[in-house]
């Protein structure tokens, strides 16, 4: 989920459009309309969670969750893995 954009939370501040509120879920590649550029720091937080690793010691506020900014400074994240049933 797309927490914050910019210092004005407007999607021109991003270089793709993204906006706070903006849902993307991840299986294993880039969903359409994300960052490819975020994607290389999804990619390894995603992996950690499937094999079972605390995202809290990545900097995480729970087991399977983390917010992070996207390598350009701009957008703020949250990912939350979920076990698929």
């Amino acid at each position: 989920m797309v927490l914050a954009v910019g210092e004005r939370g407007r999607a021109e501040e991003c270089r793709i459009g993204l906006q706070p509120g903006d849902l993307f879920s991840f299986a294993y590649g880039c969903p359409g309309g994300f960052c490819s550029k975020s994607m290389l720091q999804v990619f390894s937080l995603c992996e950690a969670v499937r094999s079972g690793g605390d995202l809290r010691n990545l900097g995480g506020t729970e087991r399977t969750a983390v917010e992070f900014c996207c390598p350009d400074g701009v957008v703020w994240f949250r990912l939350r893995g979920e076990r698929e049933s």
